[in-house]
């Protein structure tokens, strides 16, 4: 290899990692990302080499200022972590999304944020390739290229939070859709005139029985009775979540994610019960059921996208 040939290699927009065999050289390419998770309670940053995070910044997120402070809060982490070689950058948002301009609307919990042409603003102030989607879809992505479904074609994941958030895995890539709503199931309709969100998500507990998730996860643990049965209500109403799932999808895997998920041992058993009621039962036998075991999963997806 000349001169000019090693010159140009190390001046691209790639890392390269020098290594010797014998007397001679070669070059392996390493792939860098940045992945940004972005919540009304915390901005998330991480720099991915290889599809491991080697360094990570985190600061609260300004979410009650105007739209732009919270753009140069996220300008300013992505700033700490980025370095020679990085390739591209991916951020997941708590709102739908215009993918293809890369335009957030309407982002839950950050009010300001109800147009922000945030794929411009970062490509103009970083020089490299932006892209932009929902923050559910970016969990589905972790857990399908980095996590417990990496052997999946089809997979449906699940946030089970203040709300609940879902992404789709079809053919080995990432059903986002126009806007990035593509497989929304906690807006379907269901029950007494309301959505799964509205029975699925942590006001259940608040809203039905006057105690957080938290709370109620702690009471189980102790072997409480009451929040037992709290729980087994609850399983129903996320077995009903997973029946719409395998009517629409009839994925291989549905992985649960958000805070809710950490509790799933108190309410698995009333959802596979609900669950076993499901019309064609060769669906069931080849269906996974798992919980995300993987750290900082929406950054990873986001760096993935």
């Amino acid at each position: 290899m000349c001169y000019d040939d090693l010159f140009f290699l190390l001046t691209q927009k790639k890392s390269l990692s020098l290594h010797y065999c014998s007397s001679t050289a070669f070059f392996t390419t390493i792939i860098m990302k940045i992945g940004i998770d972005l919540g009304g309670t915390n901005i998330r940053v991480g720099l991915v080499e290889d599809s491991k995070i080697i360094r990570k910044e985190l600061m609260p997120c300004p979410s009650t200022d105007k739209a732009e402070i919270v753009l140069q809060a996220i300008s300013t982490l992505v700033s700490h972590l980025i370095i020679p070689g990085v390739s591209s950058i991916g951020i997941g948002v708590p709102s739908l999304v215009d993918s293809v301009r890369g335009i957030v609307y309407n982002a839950t919990n950050i009010p300001s944020w109800q147009e922000v042409h945030i794929k411009d603003y970062l490509e103009k102030h970083f020089d490299i390739p932006v892209q932009v989607n929902n923050d559910a879809n970016c969990f589905a992505l972790g857990e399908q290229r980095f996590g417990c479904g990496n052997k999946c074609r089809s997979l449906v994941g699940i946030t089970l939070g203040t709300g609940v958030g879902s992404g789709l895995i079809l053919n080995g890539e990432l059903h986002s859709g126009r806007n990035t709503g593509a497989g929304e199931i906690g807006e379907l309709p269901y029950m007494g005139g309301h959505n799964f969100e509205y029975w699925c998500s942590s006001v259940f507990f608040e809203r039905e029985y006057g105690i957080s998730g938290k709370d109620a996860a702690q009471a189980a643990a102790n072997g409480g009775s009451k929040a037992l049965d709290i729980w087994g209500v609850y399983g129903r109403h996320v077995g009903n979540l997973v029946k719409a799932v395998l009517f629409a999808y009839d994925p291989e895997m549905v992985v649960f994610g958000g805070g809710i998920s950490s509790a799933y041992k108190y309410f698995a058993p009333s959802m596979l019960a609900e669950l076993a009621t499901f019309p064609y039962p060769s669906s069931l036998l080849n269906l996974k059921i798992e919980t995300s075991k993987l750290k900082d999963v929406a950054i990873l997806g986001a760096s993935a996208l």
